[in-house]
């Protein structure tokens, strides 16, 4: 839930996605779901010479399991709140397995 949380807070934000088939879409986060479905508004494809089919393509759904990677802008990540976060998850998983 942690990176589901995280994603929501860079929706209209400006991403990369690496897929696994090696394509990398930049465009808009527009939504994310707990699969980490991503979709993606005013596309363009980073390397469009080997792949000219997609340059009309405007808006994408990639699905979750197909992500290689999501590059973020470095302005656009609060590394405070993602830490506090973190540490907050790891000390309830901690908890209940001694419970």
């Amino acid at each position: 839930m942690l990176f589901f949380s995280f994603f929501k807070t860079l929706v209209d934000h400006s991403v990369t996605v690496e897929l696994k088939n090696d394509i990398s879409i930049r465009g808009t986060l527009k939504s994310v779901d707990q699969y980490l479905n991503i979709k993606l508004d005013d596309i363009s494809v980073v390397d469009d010479l080997h792949y000219p089919h997609l340059s009309s393509v405007k808006n994408v759904f990639i699905r979750g399991s197909v992500v290689r990677y999501v590059h973020l802008p470095a302005g656009s990540v609060d590394t405070a709140l993602l830490e506090d976060a973190s540490r907050r998850e790891a000390q309830q998983v901690t908890a209940k397995a001694k419970q």
